[in-house]
């Protein structure tokens, strides 16, 4: 089976919000390197520290891994990206309004709208429900949606 039957064709939309929603990953995995870099420096327990830095490390894996599931154009990683994006909007809120850092902030919640944007345009939305040319979103609900479409695509691949 060729590498393009096995990637799901997902809109460019999806693929560039994957690539968006891996700026932040970075960000918590530089983020963790940085707390037990500093740690040598400080008056708190190591363990305190080592579990500090190794919670944002998994974290920042977490959300790398979920945007190259949506970069590679895998359905499931839209849910999750959706949480990551309402997520980075949340930090940057809090950046920009109580914790009085604008600078960081605001490009933190431009970045989480531009991915909620990305994912939920409609070309992102018929992409996750497996909607067929002129179907629309509801037909495509009925018909089975994801489950459809991996339907159809067993169907193709038996008569062959």
């Amino acid at each position: 089976m060729p590498l393009k039957d096995k990637i799901a064709p997902a809109p460019r939309e999806v693929r560039l919000a994957g690539l968006v929603t891996a700026l932040p990953g970075l960000a918590l995995l530089v983020f963790g390197v940085a707390v037990l870099v500093a740690s040598g420096h400080s008056d708190t327990p190591r363990n305190n520290v080592l579990a500090e830095a190794a919670f944002y490390v998994i974290f920042a894996l977490a959300v790398l891994c979920c945007a190259a599931g949506l970069a590679a154009g895998h359905v499931w990683a839209r849910s999750p990206g959706v949480v990551i994006a309402l997520i980075t909007v949340g930090v940057g809120w809090y950046l920009a309004g109580p914790s009085g850092l604008p600078g960081p902030g605001v490009p933190a919640i431009l970045l989480g709208v531009l991915v909620l944007v990305l994912l939920f345009r409609q070309r992102s939305r018929a992409w996750a429900l497996g909607q067929r040319e002129g179907e629309s979103e509801e037909e495509a609900a009925e018909r089975g949606g994801l489950e459809g479409r991996a339907a159809r695509r067993e169907n193709e691949q038996g008569k062959q």
